[in-house]
């Protein structure tokens, strides 16, 4: 058997049993630019070429831009657009309507987003332009507070899948709700291990699903893990857990982007949300997932 480095972190699956997990190696980081936007950054999407990235601000907001890299590791970002959010009236919205929290791109470019405050999925043609509504079940509108619909994706049949930030109770799968044929149900359940709470979630090309949580250890700061599921139309056959940081490692990750990497591995982009706090960073980390 080859051996593994001692950094690589070993997953244990589920269902079946014991296994190795992939290599996880950190792959750069590169602050957000104090001047450009809003803050609180709590979602992203990254080209496929991991040149070009979309992210959305809990204020409302929408950037875009580029991801300056040296031999493929990241050193800079560079946002150059950046449009507010409007309501289907075209109008700005409050800051409990504008709390937008999760982000997938369609196959045709759109902006699908999910809000918290008001526990909804909207879509947006293009970034600045109005909305139109996904539909709304009733069990969106009944999500507790500030805890709703955090992490948003979409598998590559072209379905959106949503998950909220809490399940109500320690012992309690996290609901993951899928749009089909116009109506939300819940899918499959999330195993819930622990204190982390979802952030973000993206698929990869194979339809895996990558799911981004986090935990606030108070003044030292949080903690992040990466859980990959493998699904099928019945549910989820097998769980890893693919990393995990101590606290204060990183800011506050929210969104996460799935991409593919050089020489068969997946690539993870996180960014972070920094509450609009001095404290707190606004930053994007990378890591890569090699076989």
């Amino acid at each position: 058997m080859r051996r593994r480095p001692v950094a690589v972190l070993i997953a244990l699956v589920l269902w079946p049993g014991l296994a190795w997990a992939d290599e996880v190696t950190f792959a750069g980081r590169a602050s957000w630019p104090s001047d450009f936007g809003p803050g609180g950054w709590s979602a992203i999407e990254v080209s496929d070429d991991g040149s070009r990235f979309v992210a959305v601000s809990d204020r409302g907001w929408v950037a875009t831009g580029g991801l300056a890299r040296d031999n493929g590791t990241l050193i800079a970002i560079h946002p150059e657009t950046l449009d507010q959010l409007i309501d289907r009236d075209g109008d700005s919205m409050s800051k409990r309507k504008a709390d937008s929290e999760g982000l997938a791109l369609d196959a045709s470019g759109g902006l699908n987003i999910s809000f918290e405050g008001v526990g909804r999925v909207w879509r947006y043609g293009q970034p600045g332009a109005r909305p139109t509504a996904r539909p709304r079940p009733d069990a969106f509108r009944h999500l507790q507070p500030n805890s709703g619909l955090e992490a948003l994706a979409i598998d590559p049949q072209g379905r959106l899948v949503a998950i909220p930030e809490r399940s109500g109770l320690l012992a309690r799968p996290f609901p993951a709700y899928r749009l089909e044929n116009g109506t939300w149900r819940i899918a499959f359940q999330i195993p819930r291990h622990g204190e982390p709470l979802p952030a973000g979630a993206d698929f990869d090309a194979g339809g895996a699903l990558y799911l981004l949580e986090r935990h606030f250890g108070g003044i030292i700061g949080f903690a992040t893990r990466v859980r990959r599921f493998r699904l099928d139309d019945n549910g989820i056959l097998s769980e890893e857990t693919l990393l995990e940081t101590r606290l204060g490692r990183h800011g506050n990750l929210e969104g996460i982007a799935v991409w593919p990497g050089p020489d068969g591995c997946e690539m993870l982009t996180m960014i972070a949300d920094d509450n609009q706090r001095f404290l707190q960073r606004s930053e994007i980390v990378e890591y890569r997932v090699c076989p």
